[in-house]
């Protein structure tokens, strides 16, 4: 009899093993093969991290993918029959993800390229109505809480193809798009500069995002004020 219970323990047990896990890890699994093991990016240079990212904004480009703002046929046929709700735990888990970053690649650009990078960065140009990337994506870069999203640990191919695609329309927010007017203001050695400034630059130790900024934005954001989300 011992021997029986025995050998039903060892059946139940090996069964609970083979049983598939049903969990958000688990089932987030396809997007990891573009966007890497736990979404910590690969060396693509066009598939951008999604670990540590604030959940507002993750969910807002799920949203985008579903909906048609943003256009890429796999994620679209990933997100096309999930629901809202489903979305958002998608988000909630990968913003969760607290992983290393790789020290960023060497600069790719002549000093003075990087300088004009790194002063529209932080500075802007007040005189062309260039707002600073700092003042909208946190002082520190990493992004805002709950849905601004960092611009460093970008390879500069992701930077330069995201803005190429708002300045061609290919990428859309809700109205008023914020990001789409900015950079109708950039001219392309001003687009080259400031992403490669951005893609040379190591984290800071702490790379959470912002819990918020210290000033309003600098202009309205429709995705900020109906979904608190920004583009």
């Amino acid at each position: 009899m011992r021997r029986l219970l025995i050998l039903a323990g060892l059946a139940l047990a090996t069964a609970a093993a083979a049983a598939p896990r049903d969990d958000m890890a688990q089932r987030v699994k396809p997007c990891t093969v573009c966007h890497g093991p736990e979404g910590r990016a690969t060396n693509d240079g066009y598939f951008p991290r999604i670990a540590g990212k604030p959940a507002g904004y993750l969910h807002q480009q799920l949203l985008g993918f579903r909906d048609g703002r943003r256009q890429y046929g796999p994620m679209t046929a990933l997100v096309e029959h999930l629901s809202d709700d489903y979305l958002r735990e998608m988000a909630d888990h990968f913003a969760a993800l607290s992983l290393p970053y790789p020290p960023p690649q060497p600069p790719q650009a002549a000093p003075a390229q990087l300088e004009r990078g790194r002063a529209l960065a932080l500075q802007g140009d007040p005189a062309r109505g260039l707002p600073a990337c700092a003042q909208c994506h946190g002082s520190a870069l990493t992004g805002v809480a709950p849905a601004i999203p960092g611009l460093l640990g970008l390879p500069r191919d992701y930077l330069n193809g995201q803005i190429g695609l708002w300045r061609l329309g290919d990428r859309r927010a809700l109205a008023p798009d914020c990001m789409a007017d900015i950079v109708k203001r950039l001219s392309p050695e001003d687009i080259g500069a400031v992403s490669a400034w951005l893609a040379a630059q190591a984290l800071p130790a702490d790379t959470r995002p912002a819990a918020a900024l210290p000033a309003p934005l600098p202009q309205p954001c429709g995705s900020v004020a109906r979904r608190g989300a920004a583009e």
